[in-house]
């Protein structure tokens, strides 16, 4: 009987894991695909906009997920490899957008590589200084991602780890069921 909890709480945790390896990948390869044409202006900040409020949206769901989840830290860490990289391509993105339009917005013309690892080093707070935003709008831009990594960093973790003491607590004062121990 121990033996079978054993695996069937290892498939439902490699469960978990392929579907956050499976988000990165699935919002990694979207990114490349997606047609981004038609330069940087009005469109591009609306989706920004709106990319970041389902964005906020997912997180506030997940987060509720989080709390009510069997596996509450697994389903912490899948909640985080759906909405970070999400947060990252929205990002990314316009950054490609702005540097196609205006070509000096940056030290350099971007890719969406270029522009993927230019937002991770934004992101991750190193910011190597080879890749730099060279005019006022990229500067904004950039500074606001700089805020949002921050809130993202700061308020959603703490979010995020709050949800899992009361996905904990809900289940460690439920009764366990046979083999469901952490």
């Amino acid at each position: 009987m121990e033996r079978n909890a054993a695996g069937q709480r290892r498939r439902f945790l490699l469960g978990h894991l392929l579907r956050s390896v499976l988000s990165v990948a699935l919002l990694t390869g979207l990114y490349y695909v997606a047609p981004l044409e038609g330069g940087f202006g009005i469109n591009t900040v609306l989706t920004l906009v709106l990319g970041l409020l389902i964005f906020g949206l997912l997180t506030a769901w997940q987060i509720a997920a989080v709390s009510r989840a069997q596996f509450p830290r697994m389903r912490a860490l899948e909640a985080l490899a759906t909405g970070v990289p999400l947060f990252l391509v929205l990002f990314s993105a316009t950054y490609y957008l702005l540097a196609a339009q205006d070509p000096t917005s940056f030290s350099e013309p971007l890719t969406r590589t270029d522009a993927l690892y230019f937002t991770i080093t934004t992101f991750a707070t190193v910011g190597f200084g080879d890749i730099v935003p060279t005019s006022e709008g990229s500067r904004v831009l950039v500074t606001f991602q700089m805020v949002a990594d921050l809130i993202l960093i700061g308020v959603i973790a703490k979010a995020l780890v709050g949800a899992i003491k009361i996905g904990m607590h809900r289940r460690s004062s439920v009764p366990p069921e046979p083999g469901d121990r952490p």
